[in-house]
């Protein structure tokens, strides 16, 4: 029996949860669809500029799932772009942590 997936710490929400190739009906279009995890890892190593162990902990997974999740979200953002799909942003194993300012004006 496989181990279940435990949640990852997710701290921001994609801005847009939709893009596609610019002229092209959407009726037309196969998907990509990128999780919220692996959302959250590109941002951590692509935008911020952290090390895996870092990005990792702040997601509270290890080191070895960090890689793994952002290999496969290089992959998905890579075969959206070449081959022209539409890239969806949903779901997957994690769940949105509020930063600590949100939490205490509420």
């Amino acid at each position: 029996m496989a181990r279940p997936f435990k949640n990852r710490k997710i701290t921001s929400e994609p801005r847009a949860y939709y893009f596609k190739p610019r002229a092209v009906p959407l009726c037309e279009l196969e998907e990509a669809t990128l999780f919220l995890d692996e959302f959250q890892a590109l941002k951590h190593s692509e935008l911020d500029g952290k090390a895996q162990a870092a990005a990792a902990a702040a997601m509270k997974i290890s080191r070895q799932t960090f890689g793994n999740i952002l290999a496969s979200a290089r992959r998905k953002l890579a075969d959206a772009v070449v081959n022209g799909k539409a890239l969806k942003i949903e779901g997957g194993p994690a769940k949105l942590a509020r930063p600590a300012c949100e939490r205490k004006n509420k």
